[in-house]
């Protein structure tokens, strides 16, 4: 008659072939893991582009807390972006920017902003008399720049009659507008000195120089462009 097993040897069998199992499974788990990552396709590369940390207003310096950095997908960076934030810092914005929005030399004033614009053209500063009007400007704008003096004598151009003003001509024609900078002490710039607002607008050496002479001696105004 045949003896059966101890019951520690029967509960120690039952363990060893357990664990077999147990181990059985994790490698069958480790082998369908490698396979899927063997078929599966390598990450994409990535290079990192600089972009607005936070929402920026047009004509605001930029500072290295306005900066972060942003992953994309290499070969769908845009072309003119900085590769360090010491080539934006101190630059002035050319227009409003959202966070998250990569940040190239056309948005910052400079010579690329200007040469985006088209050859021959120099980058002039004007001041606009009513700072609230000049508040309504945006980059890309259209405008017309129009002198008037308060005795009513215009200056250059055709002539606009006005019966309150005297006669307004006008001095600039056509004109894009580069950039409108934040000033100081208010959502309109300087209305309350009465200093009004400055503009920087997309135009010839002739142009440019026209609007010089007219700002010595009258208030330029601007009228829009549809």
């Amino acid at each position: 008659m045949t003896r059966s097993r101890p019951r520690f040897l029967r509960e120690l069998g039952r363990a060893v072939g357990w664990h077999r199992r147990l181990l059985a499974a994790g490698l069958l788990a480790g082998s369908l893991t490698l396979a899927l990552t063997a078929l599966s396709p390598p990450a994409a590369p990535t290079v990192g582009v600089l972009a607005a940390a936070r929402d920026l207003a047009g004509g605001s310096t930029l500072s290295a807390r306005d900066l972060m950095v942003v992953e994309v997908a290499a070969g769908t960076e845009p072309e003119g972006r900085a590769t360090t934030a010491a080539e934006l810092v101190g630059h002035v914005l050319a227009a409003p920017v959202r966070r998250g929005e990569t940040i190239t030399d056309v948005r910052v004033l400079g010579s690329a902003l200007l040469a985006a614009s088209g050859r021959g053209l120099v980058a002039a500063p004007v001041r606009i008399a009513d700072a609230a009007a000049a508040d309504l400007l945006r980059p890309g704008d259209v405008v017309d720049l129009v002198a008037a003096r308060s005795d009513g004598e215009g200056v250059g151009g055709t002539a606009r009659a006005s019966p309150d003003l005297g006669v307004a001509r006008l001095v600039a024609s056509a004109v894009r507008v580069l950039a409108v900078p934040a000033q100081s002490g208010s959502r309109f710039g300087d209305a309350a000195s009465g200093e009004g607002a400055l503009v920087v607008v997309a135009t010839s050496d002739a142009t440019a120089a026209r609007l010089a002479a007219a700002a010595a001696s009258s208030r330029l105004s601007v009228i829009i462009r549809p």
